[in-house]
């Protein structure tokens, strides 16, 4: 008899990170391993680094480690596959089942914001899973960051199963465990220092230089335009400052601005990287005494332009923060979307009239 997983997908071989199945009265269930191999941990820096996080998931259903029984706990995480490496690789010793959520390959804090680690996904998984069948007990232990998407009361109302919300990190399940289910407040304090800000930085700064080839062959053609044709020497000349500025502003943006975050200013996300934006601007102007800055609308467009390039690339980073909730990120993006929108005109506008100028139309 073949693993659900297996059967449910339509999956042949079991996952490299399985370690044989355990039998269940629904089935046999696939074991996952606690210990990472070298697969894992290049998985690991490859959804850190780019949208291949997107494809990295783990099928949903029941999974075990070690040797659980009907009596065992049941942890409940999400379906991305780091998240679910984090969670056994810290489950190591115990003898306990993982529920894994359909969060469409997004982690814990972020699916329950957008819905996906909510009620309805996890009532539909107990019931896929027949958990009722596995285990003898009815309670369910689910992370405390997913407690936003999770409505304790409908999910026992409908499914027999309690919801009880653990430790906001995952090294800190044995503990918890070991202390009769109990948190202490530094379990419950959600933290997110400089080091596991500068982890995410490479998510927003990838994205950002994947579009960077385009933004700089408009650049390159705007200023090497004339009406003869396009000069390729003054259009490098004349693009130069402004293609280090717009690598300043990814910089500022996707990059001292999550690491610097508690320290900026502000608990808008638009507006700290708006500041930094600016500050970096303000470093770096004086710097660059290429003659075509002193074109006034250029200057005008380039202090316009550049901050907010760098206030848009630092609200992206609220989806891989604690610091705001779903509401405040709607707010932000409702108020600063027609603000970047109505600045990128403006500062079109003033390209266009200084090439008009240039070719003295004007």
């Amino acid at each position: 008899m073949q693993p659900l997983q297996t059967l449910k997908f339509a999956k042949k071989e079991s996952p490299k990170w399985s370690t044989g199945t355990v039998s269940t009265p629904v089935g046999p269930i696939f074991r996952a391993s606690s210990d990472w191999s070298s697969a894992d941990r290049w998985g690991m820096i490859k959804s850190r680094t780019g949208a291949f996080r997107m494809n990295y998931f783990v099928v949903p259903g029941l999974y075990a480690i070690g040797d659980p029984t009907a009596d065992s706990d049941i942890f409940v995480t999400a379906n991305y596959k780091l998240t679910f490496d984090l969670l056994r690789r810290e489950l190591k010793g115990m003898s306990v089942w993982i529920l894994v959520l359909d969060t469409k390959s997004i982690n814990v804090w972020c699916a329950a914001g957008k819905g996906t680690f909510g009620t309805e996904e996890l009532i539909s998984r107990i019931a896929d899973t027949k958990l009722d069948v596995v285990v003898n007990h009815r309670k369910l232990i689910l992370p405390q960051l997913g407690a936003v998407g999770v409505t304790a009361s409908e999910v026992q109302k409908k499914t027999g199963f309690r919801a009880v919300f653990g430790p906001v990190k995952a090294r800190d399940i044995p503990a918890y465990v070991k202390a009769g289910y109990k948190k202490t407040k530094e379990m419950s304090t959600v933290q997110f220092p400089m080091l596991d800000r500068l982890i995410l930085t490479p998510m927003e700064i990838n994205p950002a230089m994947q579009k960077f080839p385009w933004l700089a062959a408009g650049i390159l053609l705007i200023f090497g335009l004339q009406p003869s044709g396009i000069l390729f020497r003054q259009a490098w000349s004349n693009s130069l400052p402004f293609l280090l500025l717009t690598l300043l502003s990814v910089l500022s943006g996707a990059l001292i601005t999550p690491v610097l975050l508690p320290f900026v200013p502000f608990r808008s996300f638009a507006i700290k990287g708006w500041i930094v934006g600016i500050l970096s601007m303000l470093a770096v102007m004086p710097l660059m005494d290429q003659e075509i800055l002193h074109n006034v609308p250029l200057r005008i467009a380039a202090w316009l332009f550049f901050p907010v390039m760098s206030s848009y690339l630092a609200l992206q980073f609220t989806g891989s923060t604690t610091f705001t909730g779903m509401t405040g990120v709607k707010k932000e993006l409702k108020v600063s979307i027609p603000i970047y929108i109505g600045t990128a005109g403006i500062s079109l506008v003033l390209v266009i009239l200084f090439k008009i100028r240039e070719w003295g139309l004007l």
